[in-house]
């Protein structure tokens, strides 16, 4: 349903979550531990969701990266790395399918991607932070 790199952007940001409460920055190793990512491709992910203004890096010996401070949906991560394409593009690809103009899928998979945007757009990190730290969720195997 996303990019690899999507997948690994929402497991970053649901670690991040998690250990936010104790006021903690994490390194690019320790997030690439956490997450079970290579570390050049977590990096990337990490400088892309940077510039979205998802997270905040601070350079230096006790540096790494901690969230914006707000609430941050699931929606605006799969915005920062796959774009706005799976809540907004024709599941066939085609520039012009719309309700007044539709593809043979349209009728099908029109509630479906409403429905997918409705839950990204309503679920919080803080919403699925629960359990990382002591184990109860994984967020690798």
């Amino acid at each position: 349903m996303f990019s690899k790199a999507c997948e690994y952007a929402l497991k970053i940001m649901i670690y991040l979550c998690s250990i936010q409460e104790e006021d903690k920055l994490a390194g690019l190793k320790d997030i690439s531990k956490a997450i079970g990512s290579p570390e050049a491709f977590t990096a990337k992910i990490l400088q892309q969701l940077v510039r979205s203004e998802l997270l905040q890096s601070l350079r230096g010996p006790t540096g790494g990266f901690k969230l914006a401070n707000r609430p941050i949906t699931l929606l605006e991560v799969v915005i920062a790395i796959d774009g706005e394409g799976i809540v907004k593009k024709c599941v066939l690809g085609l520039e012009e399918c719309s309700g007044d103009h539709p593809c043979p899928a349209h009728d099908k998979f029109i509630a479906i991607r409403d429905h997918l945007k409705g839950v990204l757009t309503t679920t919080q990190l803080s919403d699925l932070k629960g359990g990382i730290i002591d184990g109860n969720r994984f967020l690798k195997l």
